[in-house]
């Protein structure tokens, strides 16, 4: 690790050549100067004995004490036997999941793995071993009874006091 860590004056300063460069920071984290004069922030590091990079953003909207910090944080995962690029990768996934189950909420759909969503799937399945009428009668069933309490709740979260409380209901009405 670098003794001397630069000031952010040396960041704010450098200015695109014709080929990219890098400023180095120490530990691993570095300012990438694009020959378009992109600013971004990388960090390397050495994994299960392979050498990977992560991005932190791009200077100056992530600052050099935010980066510094995610550096930091990266170190400490890698001390502990986690990959930051892992953990990078699956925050990506979870925003991108939650982006399109917003979007499904608002278009009326149900979220993707949640109650809703398999048994719409189950029901589809099993259509064509009823009479239509016998079928709708299961649709709505469900649809008015488990589908305000497990609806939105994901298939591998719902526990039995979930199902009990949906099943209340009707056995309150026998």
């Amino acid at each position: 690790m670098a003794k001397e860590l630069n000031k952010d004056a040396v960041y704010r300063a450098a200015k695109p050549k014709t080929m990219d460069y890098s400023i180095n920071d120490g530990g691993g984290l570095f300012l990438f100067v694009g020959s378009t004069g992109a600013k971004l922030w990388r960090f390397v590091y050495t994994f299960n004995s392979k050498r990977r990079k992560i991005a932190f953003g791009a200077y100056p909207s992530v600052t050099l004490e935010a980066a510094r910090r995610e550096a930091e944080k990266a170190r400490d995962n890698i001390a502990n036997g986690i990959d930051p690029g892992e953990i990078k990768k699956q925050s990506k996934q979870t925003t991108i999941a939650n982006t399109e189950n917003e979007n499904r909420k608002a278009a009326g759909l149900p979220i993707i793995n949640s109650f809703a969503d398999i048994t719409r799937q189950w029901l589809d399945s099993i259509a064509h071993l009823t009479s239509e009428k016998t079928h709708t009668k299961k649709t709505s069933r469900i649809e008015r009874l488990a589908f305000p309490i497990l609806g939105d709740l994901a298939i591998n979260q719902i526990k039995s006091s979930d199902v009990l409380a949906s099943l209340k209901p009707m056995i309150d009405k026998s």
